[in-house]
């Protein structure tokens, strides 16, 4: 029997916008619509993690759904959504961005609005789950040990003190984190999640999940020809596309 696989969806901005960071919110409600109709279910990282350690059974296909940023239009556009079918979901936090508009290296323009305190602390009452994504939102990979470990710690404790929850999962900013950023990263979290293009399994590695960037399934049809098992040519091809892309970019990597 194969193994079961987790899509660990990718999003941003939920907001009529350019670029690969934002999605409409009609494709939005349809990506979401089109999971409830074909009844992937939808589960945590802590589902994840159960599974692993022998504790829950998964279906042969679920889905994560995951937001990094925390901005604002979440509250608008995505949580009511997610609130219709029922779907939980987890909202990874610049712990100093909270409350102010997007100020990072390749921020969008003009900058987009993040989540307040308040408005994190209501949908956290909700069930819906937040991570961190440090505090300044910088490249993991560039920063020297002391500056990381307070990158790593400080946003947890901010998350924490404001929602009186711990803080078990991490996104590093840009999906940038090498081996170094990965020990730190485990030595405070549970989980963390990159932008590596793929499926995740029980058993692959806990720091480095794949995710599916859902601006590459804005076509409904190509989403629902996933969601039903249809759809590996395609991810193949897109992995194909951005590996070559990579190497392009980077060809002595």
């Amino acid at each position: 029997m194969p193994a079961p696989m987790v899509d660990i969806l990718m999003y941003h901005s939920i907001a009529e916008a350019p670029g690969a960071t934002s999605i409409a919110p009609e494709i939005f409600a349809a990506q979401m619509q089109a999971i409830a109709e074909t009844g992937v279910p939808v589960i945590t990282l802590d589902d994840l993690l159960a599974a692993r350690a022998g504790k829950r059974t998964l279906a042969p296909q679920s889905v994560i759904i995951t937001f990094d940023d925390g901005f604002r239009d979440f509250s608008q556009n995505a949580c009511p959504v997610l609130e219709k079918h029922g779907f939980s979901a987890i909202v990874y936090l610049p712990s100093g961005q909270v409350g102010r508009r997007e100020r990072w290296a390749g921020a969008h323009e003009p900058p987009r609005e993040l989540m307040s305190w308040h408005e994190i602390r209501r949908h956290a009452a909700a069930g819906i789950q937040f991570g961190s994504h440090t505090v300044t939102h910088p490249d993991l990979t560039g920063l020297d040990e002391e500056v990381l470990a307070v990158e790593l710690e400080r946003s947890r404790d901010d998350i924490q003190e404001n929602l009186g929850a711990p803080v078990r999962h991490f996104a590093p900013p840009y999906g940038l984190a090498g081996r170094r950023e990965q020990t730190a990263i485990a030595r405070l979290y549970k989980t963390s999640v990159g932008t590596r293009l793929g499926r995740a399994s029980i058993s692959g590695e806990i720091y480095d999940l794949p995710r599916l960037e859902m601006f590459y399934f804005s076509d409904i049809g190509r989403w629902r020809s996933h969601l039903t098992g249809r759809g590996g040519g395609y991810l193949r091809t897109r992995k194909l596309l951005r590996s070559v892309r990579q190497t392009l970019l980077n060809p002595w990597q």
